[in-house]
């Protein structure tokens, strides 16, 4: 049950970090990994691994705008 949290949550933090990648909008990851962040927890406490992966795959994508962008835009 976890897992499938975790993946909701992913999926979610997937759909804004999309926005996110729109310029000018790059604040929105700033929202993002955090949530991302808690996904990726749901997915470590379940037995499988899949949505602990994708939280953090997520999490990358966000984190590798905020740095292109230098954290702000």
């Amino acid at each position: 049950m976890a897992n499938i949290i975790s993946i909701l949550i992913g999926v979610i933090a997937l759909f804004f970090t999309f926005i996110g990648l729109v310029p000018l909008l790059g604040w929105t990851n700033w929202l993002i990994l955090p949530f991302a962040g808690i996904g990726a927890l749901f997915g470590l406490i379940s037995s499988r691994n899949s949505g602990l992966y994708f939280c953090l795959i997520v999490m990358a994508i966000s984190g590798l705008r905020l740095s292109l962008g230098g954290g702000i835009i």
